[in-house]
């Protein structure tokens, strides 16, 4: 994708002054692809295994690169410890880097505390954590998760929660960092493959297609059924199954397609987004109940309750015609979104902020602008601040949504005080601080007492109250740039 990269990074320059920065020493560690890590993931790309949290990993390298940063990698503890300076089994270390930012994961981030011992703190401000499912205030305060039993092996970390970069724009108390959906065809491209009356199935291991026959049969009724699984003797014997194969020739693969069908797991893949860039319908089913890590063996232990709606929620808010959420289960439903699919051309489709140049355009602005290190730093602009009360019983996620607008926590902290809540029309007859909740600061309608955060590693987008009125910062975003206000750039 090199020449792509490259292309994207002039598109961008050429929209935008990108002559002002200064090119920063950035330390990336992915832990989790460490050989001490254990987890195997980098050997398991090859057969089968996850790639989410690879390719993530690869496009945030590729827009680091091409921003003009100076890059320091890392990928086992030995280099860790080479790059900060420390010295390992009787070599002299090479020249400390001294580092402006560093990317890591929560396995990197505890190789990095194991390494520095107490000396880490003094890089925390710099950390930013790949966390592909969010992690949420009240897990990641590690007082309040365990006096809560809120306990998992992922929280507790006592971070800025924006210090977390998610794989989707899901969790608002965190950042989104995303990752690059290879590019759309072009009209070249598009006139040499032709749609086929077939769909290929989502699924690269052969578990995940066990106890979806019934679903199967329906697409089979209607399309040619082709598969990317690693064990063909466990699916149904009219799949044409191609076995593990490059992402090139899946694409080829999806432009071929009508249709990809998901089988309500993996959750939250790259591949759905892959589909409808390639004009490849996606069918997204719905999760009964909803998956969180209140009811969902996959999702315990990870650091949040949000709840999963459907295979994957962002394709799902994108909708008809290029994502047909469905109860799999329900064979009308199939048939009647399947009819529908093939009743109609679908054009390929990929919003801005899984390109290139928007992952570029977003990762550049939070290097230039979110400095997590200054407490009198102020980004996003308070310009793109709107305060919104929430109705008792209502996140300020959920607030924010209706009115169109994002909740931003980075505003958290000017709200925080009756002076300035008075300026937004917020009438506090009586106040207090308190850091009993996690919806603060927030108003007891009916004796206007208005009650204050005392500690900031407690504001929360999505927690709340059924007694207690929210306060709630929230913010423009540019259509398809969710990361960005409209002051932002």
């Amino acid at each position: 994708m090199g020449e792509v990269w490259v292309k994207a990074g002039r598109s961008l320059s050429a929209k935008y002054n990108l002559t002002d920065r200064k090119a920063k020493h950035i330390l990336v560690h992915p832990g989790a692809v460490t050989d001490e890590s254990g987890f195997r993931i980098a050997e398991a790309a090859f057969s089968g295994g996850p790639l989410g949290e690879l390719v993530q990993w690869s496009d945030l390298i590729s827009t680091l690169q091409i921003l003009g940063h100076h890059l320091h990698l890392s990928a086992s503890i030995p280099d860790l410890k080479s790059l900060l300076g420390i010295k390992t089994s009787g070599c002299p270390p090479h020249s400390k880097v001294e580092v402006n930012l560093i990317y890591t994961d929560i396995v990197g981030l505890k190789q990095f505390q194991n390494v520095l011992k107490t000396s880490w703190i003094k890089y925390k401000c710099m950390i930013r954590v790949l966390d592909t499912f969010g992690t949420e205030p009240d897990f990641n305060h590690a007082v309040w998760a365990q006096k809560h039993n809120l306990g998992s092996p992922f929280g507790g970390l006592n971070l800025i929660p924006a210090q977390f970069y998610t794989m989707f724009p899901h969790t608002p108390d965190n950042t989104f960092l995303g990752f690059v959906v290879p590019h759309q065809l072009n009209a070249k491209e598009s006139e040499q493959t032709r749609r086929q009356n077939q769909a290929l199935v989502y699924g690269k291991r052969a578990e995940f297609w066990e106890g979806k026959e019934s679903y199967l049969d329906i697409i089979h009724k209607y399309l040619d059924v082709h598969g990317t699984v690693d064990v063909s003797s466990r699916i149904p014997n009219y799949v044409k199954n191609h076995g593990i194969i490059r992402g090139t020739e899946v694409q080829a693969l999806l432009r071929q397609s009508k249709v990809f069908v998901g089988l309500s797991f993996p959750y939250e893949g790259p591949a759905p987004l892959e589909a409808i860039a390639n004009g490849c319908a996606f069918l997204n089913p719905r999760l009964f109940p909803p998956q969180s890590s209140l009811n969902s063996q996959f999702f315990k232990g990870k650091p949040n309750i949000r709840e999963v709606t459907s295979q994957h929620p962002y394709a799902e808010a994108i909708g008809e015609p290029y994502v047909w959420t469905i109860d799999m289960y329900n064979k009308t439903e199939v048939e009647k979104a399947l009819t529908a699919i093939l009743n109609q051309s679908i054009e390929p489709y990929l919003p801005y902020e899984f390109t290139c140049e928007g992952m570029l355009q977003r990762v550049n602005v939070l290097i230039e602008k979110q400095d997590l290190c200054s407490s009198t730093a102020s980004w996003p602009p308070l310009s793109a601040l709107q305060v919104v009360q929430a109705e008792a019983g209502t996140s300020c996620k959920q607030a924010c949504q209706k009115m169109g607008l994002i909740c931003e926590p980075a505003f958290f902290p000017h709200l925080n005080s009756t002076k300035n809540l008075a300026n937004y029309s917020v009438d506090c007859q009586t106040s207090e601080v308190s850091d009993s909740d996690l919806v603060l600061p927030a108003l007891n309608n009916t004796s206007k007492h208005c009650l204050l955060q005392s500690d900031p590693l407690l504001f929360s987008c999505v927690r709340s109250n059924q007694s207690l009125i929210r306060i709630c910062p929230c913010r423009d975003y540019i259509k398809d740039q969710i990361a960005l206000c409209k002051a932002c750039i």
